[in-house]
């Protein structure tokens, strides 16, 4: 059994990705070089564990890393819309600069409930690096924190995607690129 014969089509290859990944990374930095403190960079696992290490390895400042896992989907394709912290911080964000980092918003709903998480610990602003941002989905509107910024590596269209960390079932975040799953496989 191929993996690939299970997308219908391929969005983003690996270098379409590396590319917008490095782009994303410059931004940050530019934006954060003269900051009195580095930014807090916050992955949302499971699914942009992919982006959050190809991200942060990009980025040139001294940044600290930390997870915190959010769970709204389950293993359908839809998202539930009251999302649950399963997993918080370990490290403290009180009066300190965070950037979400997120491998898709789409609903909003689980976004939100985050920044209003951090924002509840103390972060001073919040900031959002997504990899892939689907506005058509868009339920709530994304309130950032402070003087936080809104990245986005690629606008999704409406599909159900996978791959780059991205997932069905916990299934396909192993593909190197982004897909489009054949409904077969999630139907």
């Amino acid at each position: 059994m191929s993996l690939d014969t299970h997308i219908e089509k391929v969005l983003w290859t690996p270098d379409q990705i590396l590319d917008r990944v490095a782009q994303l990374a410059s931004q940050i930095t530019h934006d954060f070089k003269a900051a009195p403190d580095p930014p807090l960079i916050v992955g949302v696992a499971t699914g942009a564990f992919l982006f959050l290490a190809d991200l942060v390895r990009k980025i040139q400042l001294p940044i600290a890393v930390d997870l915190v896992r959010a769970q709204s989907y389950g293993s359908g394709t839809l998202s539930n819309e009251a999302p649950t912290i399963s997993l918080d911080l370990k490290l403290d964000v009180k009066g300190k600069h965070v950037i979400l980092v997120e491998d898709i918003v789409d609903t909003g709903c689980t976004l939100s409930c985050l920044i209003a998480h951090l924002e509840s610990k103390g972060a001073s602003s919040v900031s959002v690096c997504t990899f892939l941002d689907k506005p058509a989905r868009r339920k709530v509107r994304i309130e950032l924190v402070g003087d936080g910024k809104f990245y986005k590596g690629f606008e999704c269209p409406d599909y159900f995607v996978v791959g780059y960390g991205m997932d069905f079932a916990e299934l396909y975040r192993n593909l190197p690129y982004v897909g489009v799953l054949k409904p077969e496989f999630y139907k």
